[in-house]
């Protein structure tokens, strides 16, 4: 199956910005993938003069709400690194069962890679709110630097959206016939960035092995490894 991959701009972020700005970018995308009839739901942002539209479902907002606490959780147990989160839509196919595989398979079509830069800062940061997590000395330089940062980060956050509407007006020919199941959404999943194979190496730090599995042909020696190590990563 045809997977489309999108790459989103890279956006420079402080901690306390994160929940917002993963907020706006994946309800936008979950949006423009809504099915049947929703409730849309305006959103203006704490941070920014930018609106942004939910689907208005509770499930997805816990869903998105969830991951995103994850992925806070990782950016402070891995600090100054860049940080992916992929989105990803797939069709189920039932297939028959081997030893290394269930017996429902995933077919990803579409998958969103949201890549964020996040400065280091301490625990704290990474409330809904901004009033309280910014400390400026009045009259000094520091103050015409943030505001230019912030300026910097909404004018790229607006691109980022717009890169979201041209693709979903530009690329229509892979999304599969709309299925036969609950939800808002066609299925989904949110994944932070965790292992893949390149030339033959398991990687740290690297986009979700699962979306490299749509895109790259690995054999099946190579994917079983990958698997083993996956799982023992999981239980440590």
């Amino acid at each position: 199956m045809n997977c489309e991959v999108f790459q989103l701009k890279e956006l420079e972020v402080e901690h306390f910005e994160i929940r917002e700005v993963l907020r706006c970018i994946l309800h936008t995308v979950l949006f423009h993938r809504a099915l049947g009839l929703v409730r849309p739901k305006d959103v203006d942002l704490e941070l920014f003069e930018i609106t942004y539209v939910q689907c208005g479902d509770m499930e997805v907002e816990r869903k998105i709400d969830e991951k995103i606490d994850q992925f806070i959780d990782r950016v402070e147990k891995h600090p100054n690194k860049k940080n992916q989160i992929c989105l990803s839509f797939y069709e189920v196919k039932n297939k028959q069962a081997t030893w290394f595989t269930n017996r429902v398979e995933r077919l990803y079509w579409e998958q969103w890679y949201i890549n964020l830069n996040v400065a280091h800062h301490p625990k704290g940061h990474s409330g809904k709110s901004h009033n309280s997590k910014i400390v400026v000395d009045p009259g000094d330089t520091a103050a015409e630097a943030r505001t230019a940062r912030r300026t910097a980060l909404e004018a790229s956050l607006r691109d980022v959206l717009f890169q979201i509407i041209r693709f979903v007006n530009d690329k229509k020919d892979h999304v599969p016939p709309i299925p036969n199941l609950e939800g808002v959404s066609f299925p989904y999943e949110i994944i932070i960035s965790r292992f893949c194979i390149w030339d033959g190496n398991v990687q740290e730090d690297a986009p979700n092995w699962a979306s490299y599995n749509a895109q790259l042909t690995c054999n099946d020696h190579e994917r079983t490894l990958l698997l083993l190590y996956v799982f023992v990563q999981e239980l440590k």
